[in-house]
């Protein structure tokens, strides 16, 4: 048995603490670890355990595991192990989770896999020890616990909902506001939808960018899920968009076709683009009003590529108005200027089969949509 120090950040100070640690070769147990004992991704000797169901991120953590925890998927039949883990793990940064993933960290039934492979009920999966960043492998990793979710937004979301019964919730997420917390972002829509339903086992059914308003669907049943997301895929579930696009755009142009591939900036930032080898992507566009400076339109959705409708814009040679990632910087400044500070784009409606009826549920434009059109063309919203 050996004493380590160990100092790293928590809280904004500097600690210090002792961790004894257990070299490959020492006892575990209170026997001798054999020589062919078997040892997690680190070389440290763990004695046979059964799979079981996987504690909590916060258990994993405050306990600081020091060897890998095998659990057995029930009830998660079809979920993608990147999904499941984010689910499972809450508290740990999605990041850590990916690079988990890539890494080999965690395995399915003794074997690498993909973040987007997908489970089956009785699988054994391998979480690796929450080791952090730059902490020594000894060291349990410390969380700083994520700021608390103010209760000025916990009202205002209940204030969104649209839809909500046992199966299902269904709101109108403002813009600005991000689905779900991630790479800088504390938390989103779900974590606060989580603790104002603490006992439901929420799952977002699909996402929307940050900058877009509108309907947004949350599954409170796994059965539920699945069934969307197989009407997602079999187009039975409808979407409706509105959308201010810069220019006056076309009457005949009520098709966009074009196949789209994600790419990633030096800086690490996410972007799409058209490729003749990427993925099929359709959007079908109408005029709802049409003026020499923008154009409102309504968008559906054939397919769900991320960033579908705005790139589809953009190549058209139609951004839409507040878009800094795909409209031209001119286009940008002139939308500032004028006062336009958001995305204009608006999940306007949903239409899907519910409990044996068809639901069409709708979100009220926001008000800072309907401004940017009047000060862009001076007209007020179209009925």
């Amino acid at each position: 048995m050996k004493a380590r120090p160990a100092v790293f950040e928590f809280g904004g100070r500097i600690v210090a603490v002792i961790v004894k640690c257990l070299k490959p070769q020492e006892k575990i147990g209170g026997k001798p670890a054999p020589d062919d004992a078997r040892r997690d991704v680190f070389g440290t000797a763990v004695p046979d355990q059964p799979a079981h169901k996987l504690p909590t991120a916060v258990a994993m953590i405050a306990g600081g595991h020091p060897r890998p925890q095998y659990v057995t998927v029930s009830g998660s039949d079809g979920q993608r192990i990147d999904n499941y883990l984010v689910r499972e793990l809450r508290g740990v940064p999605k990041s850590r989770i990916y690079r988990m993933l890539r890494s080999g960290e965690v395995r399915v039934n003794g074997g690498r896999v993909r973040p987007t492979t997908r489970l089956v009920d009785g699988d054994t999966v391998r979480i690796p020890p929450l080791i952090g960043t730059g902490v020594p492998e000894s060291t349990p990793q410390v969380v700083a616990p994520a700021p608390p979710i103010g209760r000025p937004l916990l009202a205002r979301l209940e204030q969104c909902i649209l839809f909500e019964d046992d199966d299902l919730i269904v709101i109108n997420k403002p813009a600005g506001l991000a689905v779900h917390g991630g790479s800088g972002v504390a938390y989103g829509v779900i974590e606060a939808l989580r603790v104002l339903r603490p006992q439901a086992d929420l799952q977002l059914v699909h996402r929307l960018d940050r900058d877009t308003s509108g309907c947004l669907m949350v599954a409170t049943r796994r059965s539920v899920l699945l069934t969307l997301h197989a009407a997602l895929r079999d187009r039975t579930l409808r979407k409706r968009y509105d959308v201010l696009v810069h220019g006056a755009w076309p009457r005949r142009l009520a098709t966009v076709q074009l196949p789209l591939e994600k790419y990633m900036l030096k800086s690490g930032e996410r972007r799409v683009r058209v490729a003749s080898d990427g993925k099929p992507s359709r959007t079908d566009f109408t005029v709802v009003e049409s003026h020499a400076r923008g154009t409102w339109l309504q968008a559906r959705l054939h397919t769900g590529r991320t960033h579908q409708i705005r790139v589809h814009a953009a190549a058209s040679g139609y951004p839409v108005m507040g878009d800094t990632k795909y409209a031209t910087a001119g286009q940008q400044s002139e939308a500032a200027h004028a006062g336009v500070y958001r995305l204009c784009l608006h999940a306007r409606e949903i239409v899907f089969e519910h409990r044996g009826a068809r639901l069409r549920l709708e979100a009220p434009l926001p008000a800072d949509f309907e401004a940017a059109w009047q000060v862009w063309c001076g007209n007020p919203a179209p009925d």
